[in-house]
């Protein structure tokens, strides 16, 4: 069994629907996909093959502020899987975002994008805290995390 310092973080399974996320991600850009068809245009998120809405199968991928509020969080406590123990404890987010109420993205706040994910004092997470996104580069996926408005 690897230790702590060996173990990679968690990466996310990239498919063929959320592949445009994580290549818009690497470019620095939030994206979400969305129906194209003209009647419809509804945000979806996770990215799917059929809008939920209309069922139809255009999308086209909206650019997004990279803004929004913390909708819920957690602070996981051991025990943890051991890539996470060192940083422990942590924060693990839900974002809704600006733009898309309805659309959430889970993630870690963080000082700067290269912050260890126990950078965040406890006291300062607060459900509806203005946060904007950052990526930072982990094991060669741009993941998303983010930032207070107000630091």
């Amino acid at each position: 069994m690897a230790d702590a310092t060996t173990e990679p973080l968690l990466s996310p399974t990239i498919d063929t629907d959320g592949a445009p996320f994580w290549a818009y991600a690497a470019q620095g850009e939030l994206r979400i996909q969305a129906c194209a068809n003209p009647a419809c245009g509804e945000l979806r998120f996770p990215p799917r093959p059929c809008c939920p809405h209309c069922q139809s199968f255009e999308a086209e991928w909206q650019r997004m502020s990279g803004r929004g509020r913390i909708w819920s969080y957690v602070r996981p406590h051991p025990p943890l899987l051991p890539a996470y123990a060192a940083n422990a404890p942590y924060n693990a987010i839900i974002v809704e975002l600006a733009e898309a109420p309805r659309i959430r993205l889970v993630g870690n706040l963080v000082t700067s994008p290269d912050a260890p994910l126990n950078s965040v004092e406890p006291d300062r997470l607060r459900i509806g805290a203005k946060v904007q996104v950052t990526f930072t580069d982990v094991d060669g996926i741009a993941m998303p995390r983010w930032l207070l408005e107000r630091p």
